[in-house]
């Protein structure tokens, strides 16, 4: 009798049931797979980027006998027919060096292609990602976001049960080109999910070549002919840890950029970035707004076309181990955070390197040193 009494008590209260019988211990959480990439918030200090010279991999592509020969045993899905592709059966990690040229010219033709069942490249880690960026150019450093320990070059991105998630507009969609404000900001970028909720959480991608298009001639022309102020002051605020690694800059670039390699133009103002029209006057500039509402109205409408033309996008869903790259000087992109209630982690990794300062549609065009 008091041995039964004694094993009785020992058991939790909380596993005992009311008939009398003991609840089964719910199991424990498995250790999170990629927890050695979770972001951490360096304090490093970087001193103001370095011109440099870029030279297109897409360019020593188009000497290949078939400059599309990875894609030989691959399946190809056009998610649109001008934009976008999706494809199975290729391994990223695997690419020679003539390869992955190949790679950027298909990305600058299509402007975004997501590539399925990359886990072969998600499980080399940092280092591989770091090494895998280089082959594009030289990595960007973001100034204020956080990073895997001792990689500051891997932006990530982080979401979790914990996260605060900005409600306060109507639609969490930001339509932006990375870093426009750098001197020489990104081309052929790469980003990719390590773990993401079960529904929600897409990427939008809006085609700059075909905005561009769809104008009429006479706007066509007009906008070659003009340059806006790109800006980092207001969207670099740092919001984790209060670390601002590399201070902001403003710089110049053409509304119409030229790619270097597939000579095609595309719009390049973005909502995030692009500040204003240079040389217009205040009215024309603001419309008279007040500092907090100091939006072009030209930039407006331009703004609005991005985000209104449909037809000209394309909504990567993200399947575990997918990888996405695009290029960032044709194509627009933007997340959508519609997963918060979910109480569900995202976590990306973005590899971000550099390319040539924008080259103006509009040949006599001169920018400033």
């Amino acid at each position: 009798m008091s041995a039964t009494l004694t094993s009785t008590i020992v058991e939790p209260v909380s596993s005992l049931l009311l008939n009398g019988t003991t609840k089964k211990p719910e199991a424990e959480e498995e250790p999170y797979k990629y927890a050695h990439l979770m972001p951490v918030y360096s304090k490093d200090k970087y001193p103001p980027l370095e011109p440099f010279n870029h030279v297109d991999g897409g360019s020593r592509a188009l000497t290949h006998t078939n400059p599309r020969s990875f894609l030989n045993n691959a399946n190809v899905v056009e998610l649109t027919p001008n934009f976008g592709s999706d494809v199975r059966g290729v391994n990223l990690a695997e690419l020679t060096p003539d390869q992955k040229d190949e790679l950027a010219l298909e990305v600058a033709r299509r402007g975004v292609v997501v590539f399925r069942d990359q886990m072969d490249f998600i499980d080399r880690g940092a280092a591989f990602y770091t090494e895998w960026g280089r082959h594009f150019g030289p990595l960007h450093i973001h100034p204020t976001s956080g990073h895997p320990e001792g990689f500051p070059y891997i932006h990530l991105v982080y979401k979790d049960a914990n996260s605060r998630f900005n409600t306060e507009g109507l639609t969490t969609t930001v339509w932006h080109s990375d870093f426009s404000f750098e001197l020489q900001p990104p081309g052929l970028t790469t980003f990719f999910l390590l773990s993401q909720p079960k529904s929600g959480g897409d990427t939008l991608y809006s085609s700059q070549v075909q905005n561009f298009r769809t104008l009429s001639p006479i706007m066509q022309d007009f906008l070659r002919t003009l340059k806006a102020t790109h800006s980092g002051f207001d969207s670099l605020r740092s919001t984790k840890g209060g670390v601002v690694r590399r201070d902001p800059i403003e710089t110049i670039h053409p509304v119409v950029r030229r790619h270097p390699v597939t000579g095609e133009e595309a719009l390049y103002v973005n909502k995030q970035f692009t500040r204003k029209i240079v040389g217009m006057k205040k009215e024309e500039s603001d419309g008279g707004l007040t500092s907090d509402d100091n939006i072009d109205l030209l930039l407006n409408f331009l703004y609005d076309h991005i985000a209104k033309s449909g037809d000209h996008q394309a909504r990567i869903k993200w399947e575990p181990m997918s990888m996405v790259l695009w290029d960032n000087r044709v194509a627009a992109h933007s997340a959508i955070s519609d997963y918060g209630h979910l109480k569900a982690r995202r976590h990306g990794a973005r590899i971000t390197p550099q390319a040539e300062r924008p080259i103006p549609a509009l040949a006599s065009m001169k920018m400033a040193d």
